[in-house]
């Protein structure tokens, strides 16, 4: 296969990178300075497309190469691929399911934990020696907070089951209600943000469920309610949540994505209540090798005409 022409959007992990050198003809997208030249030079040797939440494949990119056989993204998220255009072209497309799964739920409930016990404003208050003037003041208890998750995917219940071990009560929001589960439902974010303290969101970026926490939602999870982002930046009206932790109308927040990463608002840097991450939901080694091996088993698959291995397209 290494006359195959596989294109890399852009820098996102050095193992999958190699692995890719080894099997196809690798080309890294990111080192091209014309790009609209190198895809006129190239465009008929490109079949493969690698993607992730940063860079995947437009309807431009889709349209310049001629060839192209497969969409393999490198995240579950599929945001950054034009799956209408793919579709009409015939093009395969999969994804990472599952396998991260676990890590972004993890990350949730620490975030959960960082914000509610100020975990990282502790961790300063003892490197600047100000444990010695006296203790650090009373933060406020996670265990059996009652937790609202927007979107119930493997995600979504992932987090659910963890903060139930925290005996916290779980109610959700999904555009219909789930048949096979006794967490309590809710036919709207607002009625869902009103009923609970902390509201995480876990659902798939849509043109939907993009500002799906806007200004009514945060007034309704209010000044006591915290906000946990581990789907995608767009999901929050990013300006409404500035200003709601600005002037005290929301009690916190915790944050692994944002809308126009990696750019973060500065005016969220000087707040102790809000907890910073940057996009690293599955940045754990065994996940991304383990996320690298499914899009190159996606990839070979495909041209040893094999059944794919996570399919979305």
């Amino acid at each position: 296969m290494e006359s195959i022409g596989v294109l890399m959007a852009c820098p996102m992990s050095s193992y999958l990178e190699q692995e890719l050198d080894k099997r196809f003809k690798l080309f890294r997208f990111w080192n091209v300075p014309q790009k609209n030249e190198f895809l006129n030079q190239h465009a008929n040797s490109i079949r493969a497309v690698v993607g992730n939440a940063f860079a995947g494949a437009d309807a431009e990119l889709i349209d310049s190469l001629p060839k192209l056989e497969i969409v393999s993204s490198f995240s579950v998220g599929l945001d950054k691929i034009d799956l209408n255009k793919c579709k009409d072209k015939g093009i395969r497309v999969t994804n990472t399911p599952d396998v991260l799964t676990e890590d972004v739920a993890d990350l949730a409930i620490g975030l959960m934990l960082a914000v509610l016990r100020r975990i990282c404003e502790c961790d300063r208050y003892v490197r600047k020696g100000l444990w010695k003037s006296g203790d650090f003041k009373l933060t406020s208890k996670f265990s059996g907070k009652s937790v609202g998750i927007i979107g119930l995917g493997r995600i979504g219940l992932a987090i659910a089951k963890r903060a139930e071990a925290f005996g916290c009560p779980i109610s959700y929001y999904t555009r219909s209600e789930k048949p096979n589960t006794n967490y309590k439902y809710y036919p709207s974010v607002v009625e869902l943000a009103s009923n609970c303290q902390i509201l995480v969101v876990a659902c798939a970026l849509t043109p939907e469920t993009r500002h799906i926490v806007n200004r009514e939602v945060m007034e309704a999870l209010g000044s006591k309610g915290i906000l946990i982002n581990i789907g995608r930046g767009p999901h929050v009206d990013e300006k409404e949540l500035v200003s709601a932790l600005l002037e005290g109308r929301l009690g916190g927040a915790g944050l692994d994505v944002f809308e126009n990463e990696p750019e973060v608002p500065e005016q969220l840097f000087g707040l102790e209540n809000v907890v910073l991450l940057p996009h690293v939901g599955s940045g754990t080694e065994e996940t991304r090798k383990a996320m690298a091996d499914l899009v190159l088993g996606n990839l070979e698959a495909h041209f040893l005409n094999k059944p794919l291995l996570t399919p979305v397209v």
